[in-house]
């Protein structure tokens, strides 16, 4: 295997499993259940999840009134496809 589909499966992993947790802090939310720390669901985003987290956010309309949300997870996706951009071209 090489370097780049390791970093490739790494990020296909890590979006999934983001966007997994934005859905289930979604659904605990509203059963009023023990809720995924904010720093958890920022940290897997800025861990290479964050197009999984804009997706969770826009898919469940979750934490799209918290301004950490709104700023922070666009800005480390656009910095993981810099990264990217960089790796790959």
């Amino acid at each position: 295997m090489t370097l780049s589909s390791l970093i490739l499966a790494y990020l296909l992993l890590v979006n999934i499993l983001s966007l997994a947790f934005y859905g289930s802090d979604k659904v605990r939310a509203r059963r009023h259940d023990e809720r995924i720390p904010e720093r958890v669901l920022l940290a897997i985003a800025l861990l290479g999840g964050a197009l999984g987290a804009c997706l969770g956010m826009w898919l469940f309309r979750h934490k799209t009134r918290h301004w950490r949300f709104v700023v922070f997870v666009p800005l480390f996706l656009l910095v993981h496809l810099y990264i990217l951009y960089r790796l790959f071209f």
